[in-house]
């Protein structure tokens, strides 16, 4: 089914690489004015150039005041997507403080704080609107390695609840869709190796990968008024990953 957002404008956090630029082209190629906001100038040029129907914006969300400022900036936005986030790998004995609070500054405080300023518009201008904060299976599936990545998704999805049960009398509707591992270009590192992406693919029922387009359809379909009913949702896209 093909989602139209004409005469809507959108931010994907996060949206210079990866499932976030990929919600990103999705989202213009269905008709919306999308800005990506990002860390890296570099990345955010790249896509500049390869779409040039994009906006981008440059801020560090481990900066909240920058962040929120920038955020401003933007005026009226009805769609949001949180998917900015960072990856860690250690046990929760070997977590440092630095990885910790990296974790939690950017996949927690960083949506917390943009949800905030966008919010705020809509709710002004009672316009409505719907945000799909991007999560993971390891907020549900305690992970072994990544124990300040798992927690700090774990987190976003109690806030998305928290968020959708304040917003929803005024037609605001707040999702979660929470990946397995998905081949991106970040990822390819991993899935370039036979052996490995054969032992991922091995413990998904459906036996297969998850790829972007898995990721963005679900979200634009959140997004979209056909998910009208549907708020404070947990929806995992892992092929079965998590009943296993």
């Amino acid at each position: 089914m093909a989602y139209r957002f004409d005469g809507k404008s959108a931010l994907v956090t996060g949206g210079s690489r990866g499932i976030g630029k990929a919600i990103a082209i999705g989202l213009l190629n269905a008709g919306a004015e999308v800005y990506v906001l990002g860390k890296s100038e570099e990345n955010l040029n790249k896509l500049k150039q390869e779409f040039s129907g994009i906006h981008t914006v440059h801020a560090d969300l481990t900066n909240w005041d920058t962040t929120r400022s920038e955020v401003e900036k933007l005026g009226h936005v009805e769609l949001l997507v949180n998917n900015a986030g960072i990856a860690t790998l250690e046990t929760f004995m070997n977590a440092s403080r630095e990885q910790f609070e990296t974790a939690i500054d950017v996949n927690l405080k960083g949506a917390f704080n943009v949800s905030q300023v966008i919010l705020k518009s809509m709710l002004e201008k009672k316009s409505g609107g719907s945000i799909v904060n991007i999560s993971s299976i390891d907020s549900i599936k305690p992970p072994r390695l990544g124990v300040s990545y798992g927690i700090s998704k774990a987190g976003l999805d109690m806030m998305t609840k928290v968020m959708a049960l304040e917003l929803g009398p005024h037609q605001i509707r707040v999702s979660n869709v929470n990946p397995t591992f998905a081949s991106t270009d970040m990822t390819q590192h991993f899935f370039s190796n036979q052996e490995r992406c054969a032992q991922v693919t091995e413990i998904h029922p459906l036996r297969k990968l998850c790829q972007l387009e898995d990721v963005v359809n679900v979200v634009l379909f959140l997004l979209s008024d056909n998910a009208g009913m549907i708020t404070g949702s947990t929806l995992p896209v892992d092929g079965g990953f998590l009943i296993a």
